[in-house]
């Protein structure tokens, strides 16, 4: 296995490296291990995913729960694992922090923490609040024995805040904290990829599955560094469990069958990381 510091530097020269890079979400230890057997060189958990494998929906999920699926996952294979923190648990800068510093110790060689505060009726913290918070977990991060890549992300564009401007004044507050990356999920077109790219000199994730139809290339050229799916996978599972239930009950048939992994194919990309 590798080490904490080979997996942390492995995922900073994916960022400095030329091009983009694809950073799936996996949900559980079994989903991880499959997706490394694909050859992915790093993973990122997914906050919704995670909630749905256990019955809850994203945001219902404790900070102890987080970090010890984070654990599972940091040793489930060799390669580098990033966390979705949500945001960090609290909207205090110094316990927002602690949770970086726990996050490490689970394993993890990067995490986010993010502007939204879980609060409906003011659901982004206020720009002063939100850099103090990034500056606070950027410092968290420094004091590490590991080069841990934290990405702040902007998250207006998912929560009712259509201005692309404010998001990209945060992005670029963020970065100024002391982020390594940043992201703002809710980006749809690549001309907005290329605006914030364009505003930004630190790398850019990109959700790819809400720029319907695009390319690793095209997300490349406008600018992207790395792309993640979000809950997407997860969700695709659910998708089929749901078609395979709905045809079953309502049309007593299995025809989803028909193009199943075969175990032969399952037990070989699990083969090597199953004693």
């Amino acid at each position: 296995m590798t080490t904490q510091i080979e997996r942390a530097e492995g995922f900073k020269a994916l960022h400095e490296r030329e091009g983009a890079f694809v950073i799936p979400n996996p949900w559980d230890v079994g989903s991880a291990r499959l997706l490394a057997g694909l050859g992915f060189e790093a993973l990122a958990t997914t906050s919704a995913g995670f909630a749905n494998s256990l019955g809850r929906l994203d945001g219902q999920v404790t900070r102890d729960e987080v970090l010890e699926h984070c654990r599972g996952l940091s040793a489930a294979t060799d390669l580098p694992v990033s966390a979705d923190l949500e945001n960090c648990f609290a909207d205090d800068p110094a316990e927002a922090a602690a949770t970086i510093t726990l996050a490490a110790q689970a394993g993890l060689v990067g995490g986010s923490i993010e502007d939204y505060s879980g609060d409906p009726s003011k659901p982004i913290y206020d720009f002063g609040l939100a850099v103090e918070r990034v500056h606070a977990a950027a410092e968290a991060a420094r004091l590490l024995d590991f080069p841990f890549t934290l990405t702040a992300r902007a998250e207006n564009l998912l929560h009712g805040r259509h201005d692309l401007d404010d998001t990209i004044r945060r992005l670029q507050a963020f970065e100024a904290a002391g982020a390594d990356v940043l992201y703002a999920p809710g980006l749809t077109t690549l001309d907005e990829v290329r605006s914030v790219t364009g505003a930004l000199s630190k790398p850019l994730n990109v959700l790819a599955p809400l720029l319907k139809g695009v390319t690793v290339s095209q997300l490349a050229d406008a600018g992207a560094k790395r792309i993640s799916t979000g809950g997407a996978l997860a969700r695709a599972a659910i998708t089929a469990l749901l078609r395979a239930g709905a045809e079953m009950r309502e049309g007593g048939s299995f025809g989803w069958t028909s193009d199943l992994a075969s175990s032969a194919d399952v037990k070989k990309l699990l083969g090597a990381w199953v004693a």
